[in-house]
């Protein structure tokens, strides 16, 4: 098998996320909710999705997905074509020696269909469930990313005082795994230029693609490739009759909503992450939709579509309803330009 060579991605228009989340009192079980996310893996990548997105977080009582490397492993195996996005790693919570054995492992399995966005954290108690220091994560990160890139790079390098070998086995990117830095931060711009590395904040805010070219430059480095969410970032559901699956969906979706913008420090936002407290003012947002078939069509015209279909625990069952709309009334649609 040759080894494969980092280029550009490809513009990515459809994607599907899952974390597992399985609150307690919920209808599916936390193994349902595993089993399906598989299940629903497989089914996008037959149908042609573009990217399957897992996620990370530590110590949430809904069961929130702490182990994305083994769940994009997991995927790997059920797929053949799509992309799999960690976004993103919660970089400083791990070893770097031992991340880079397993992202080598998981590129050679899934012939470098995995794409890592390193992620910093903005959750104190997580850096303390781990004992990693708060108060220097900055500092700390940027000496994670470089032993990260040293492991990769085929030769003896040291860590924090501990001397290691070269790490193998090699991955079969080259020069290694897909990796962007994530944040949404003009600190986090100036750390994917200084690493060389690409960049996906989770903004659109021009001034973040300004402070990453601009550090770039200083650095003597052409821009990396670099990705921006759409603005507001929407989380699509596809049904019939949207109200009465609100209805069905909402209590769920209401969870996975409350929950992040509980985790939010005081000035920081995420994509999931809303004000509203109650249904209808979900309903008004702009985070959530839940889409006619047309809609959807003309939501992935303008520009993607992703879906999240297992949100704050939806059984199964009625997460299925949605995607076969995706499948037999949106995407056909959609593809034929009519």
């Amino acid at each position: 098998m040759a080894a494969a060579t980092t280029t550009l991605p490809r513009t990515v228009l459809t994607f599907i996320r899952f974390d597992m989340r399985a609150p307690a009192g919920g209808p599916a079980s936390t193994a349902e909710l595993h089993t399906a996310t598989l299940d629903m893996a497989e089914w996008a990548d037959r149908v042609g999705f573009d990217a399957i997105v897992v996620s990370e977080h530590h110590g949430s009582e809904d069961g929130f997905l702490p182990s994305p490397i083994v769940a994009a492993a997991a995927i790997a195996g059920r797929t053949r074509r799509a992309g799999i996005s960690i976004s993103a790693l919660l970089a400083p919570l791990h070893d770097p020696v031992r991340i880079a054995e397993d992202l080598a492992v998981l590129d050679l399995l899934s012939e470098g269909r995995v794409t890592t966005i390193l992620g910093l954290g903005y959750r104190p108690e997580e850096y303390e469930m781990f004992g990693v220091p708060w108060a220097t994560r900055g500092a700390y990160f940027d000496e994670w990313v470089q032993a990260l890139l040293d492991a990769w790079k085929g030769e003896p390098f040291v860590y924090q005082g501990r001397p290691s070998p070269a790490v193998t086995p090699r991955p079969l990117t080259d020069p290694h795994p897909p990796i962007f830095m994530g944040g949404r931060s003009k600190a986090a711009a100036r750390r994917a230029a200084r690493f060389g590395l690409d960049f996906f904040p989770d903004s659109s805010a021009p001034a973040l693609r300004e402070a990453y070219e601009a550090a770039c430059a200083t650095e003597g480095r052409e821009p990396g490739f670099m990705i921006t969410p759409e603005e507001p970032v929407t989380f699509a559901f596809v049904h019939e009759d949207p109200d009465g699956y609100w209805e069905r969906i909402g209590p769920h979706v209401l969870h996975e909503a409350t929950t992040y913008a509980g985790w939010q420090r005081e000035g920081e936002t995420s994509s999931a992450a809303t004000d509203a407290r109650s249904l209808e003012e979900l309903k008004a947002g702009d985070r959530f939709a839940v889409f006619t078939p047309d809609e959807a069509v003309d939501h992935l015209r303008r520009g993607s579509l992703l879906l999240y279909p297992l949100c704050g625990g939806i059984p199964p069952e009625l997460a299925w309803e949605s995607l076969h709309l995706v499948e037999h009334e949106v995407l056909p649609k959609a593809r034929a330009g009519s």
